[in-house]
């Protein structure tokens, strides 16, 4: 609902998209996010030095912490008592709202990396609902900090990391790690990555080792045939992709500062969008599934 303020046209009802940028708002619901789902968890010891099972879950992502992104000499670190000024917790605040954005994303990812699994979904649905609420232009995505702001590409990208291929399972990871480096992405090769998926997911379809989309087609369509038209455009979109004149072919010419963020998410949204329609398509229609991809 909208506030006081924003009918009233004083403040603007949403806020500008967040790019390579993080207000405060942003930041707080951020850290907000970890303390609701996990800092709060943190419990005294008992009148007998001993720590709950989830205070020592946290013990160990500070230690793990302390050690591996702050690169500081594990007998330096204290305790996490947030009563305490000088304690871990309070050193991990203070980084987290002095940072530059991006260093934020990134104690963010090695954070969620490293979060056991009985506290990581729930903490990633709600980081995900603050970066929506404040208009940030980035989602977590497979446990990345990632530059897609369409709730529908996500869920395109997300079901594909679940895809019964392997092959195209880590094509697809390692498109959007290539995607989602802020120091220095990779464009031309996650482009390539997510081709290769395509072609993984194809091999996996058909059974065969060597197979291109027509084969592919050739197997989902034998008691369903497709809509020629529907047909036809899976087959210029496959082209486009991989065919000697098509993207693939121009990624070996073309300087990569030619090819920017926008044409690699693309890619990657339309090739895992392709990719589960034809596991969808292959699971209405019963069809085994080769193991070797």
């Amino acid at each position: 609902m909208a506030l006081f303020s924003q009918r009233k046209g004083i403040r603007p009802l949403q806020k500008a998209i967040q790019r390579e940028s993080m207000d405060e708002e942003l930041r707080t619901g951020l850290w907000n996010a970890f303390s609701v789902h996990v800092w709060n968890r943190w419990r005294d010891c008992d009148m007998y030095g001993n720590y709950d099972r989830q205070s020592e879950t946290i013990h160990g992502i500070i230690k793990i912490t302390w050690i591996k992104y702050f690169k500081m000499p594990v007998d330096t670190c204290p305790s996490f008592d947030p009563s305490n000024h000088d304690s871990s917790y309070n050193q991990l605040r203070n980084q987290f709202f002095t940072a530059e954005w991006w260093e934020v994303f990134d104690l963010v990812e090695f954070l969620i990396s490293h979060i056991q699994r009985d506290f990581a979904p729930k903490l990633t649905d709600l980081l995900n609902n603050v970066l929506e609420t404040e208009n940030s232009a980035y989602r977590v995505v497979n446990g990345e900090i990632t530059e897609i702001t369409d709730e529908q590409e996500i869920q395109s990208i997300e079901t594909a990391f679940e895809s019964p291929s392997h092959g195209a399972r880590k094509h697809f990871e390692n498109a959007l790690k290539l995607l989602s480096d802020r120091k220095d992405p990779d464009y031309p090769n996650s482009i390539k990555e997510s081709i290769s998926a395509v072609e993984s997911a194809c091999r996996t379809v058909s059974g065969n080792p060597k197979a291109t989309l027509g084969d592919c087609l050739k197997a989902i369509q034998k008691d369903r045939p497709l809509h020629p038209a529907f047909k036809e455009a899976l087959n210029k979109l496959y082209g486009y992709t991989s065919d000697e004149g098509g993207i693939r072919h121009s990624l070996s010419d073309a300087p990569a500062a030619q090819l920017s963020y926008a044409d690699a998410k693309f890619m990657l949204v339309t090739c895992t969008a392709f990719v589960n329609y034809l596991f969808t398509r292959a699971a209405e229609d019963s069809l085994p599934l080769s193991s070797n991809e």
